[in-house]
């Protein structure tokens, strides 16, 4: 038998537009809430490399395939850098940026009248 998923509260739309981000703690596990291009999105606050806590790292954009000696920087605000050891991970999908076979834990996410929830 599926297990159904349940909602959870999470935070508040104005404390992720405070701080940038929110973690937090749903169901016993701590989860980070992003705000990329209009859309939510939640992630395990997990790196699946080491363990670190993924969702506290610096959101940032990333180097775009060039020619060489030519760096484009470009998707600014959806990439998510692990703090420990610099893992990249694309905050619109999960996936790890140089091998698309590592990916974080991703979860639904809801905004009612300001109010932001999580679906485990």
């Amino acid at each position: 038998m599926p297990k159904t998923e349940q909602k959870h509260f999470a935070g508040t739309v104005q404390e992720l537009k405070n701080k940038g981000r929110l973690v937090a703690t749903v169901n016993g596990m701590e989860i980070g809430i992003f705000l990329v291009n209009g859309a939510y999105y939640a992630w395990r606050n997990i790196c699946p490399h080491g363990g670190a806590p993924v969702c506290e790292g610096v959101v940032c954009g990333t180097r775009l395939p060039s020619l060489v000696y030519e760096y484009r920087y470009g998707r600014d605000r959806e990439i998510v850098r692990c703090p420990w050891h610099g893992w990249e991970f694309d905050l619109l999908t999960g996936r790890h940026l140089a091998d698309e076979s590592v990916r974080l834990r991703g979860y639904r996410v809801e905004e009612t009248d300001g109010e932001l929830y999580v679906f485990v």
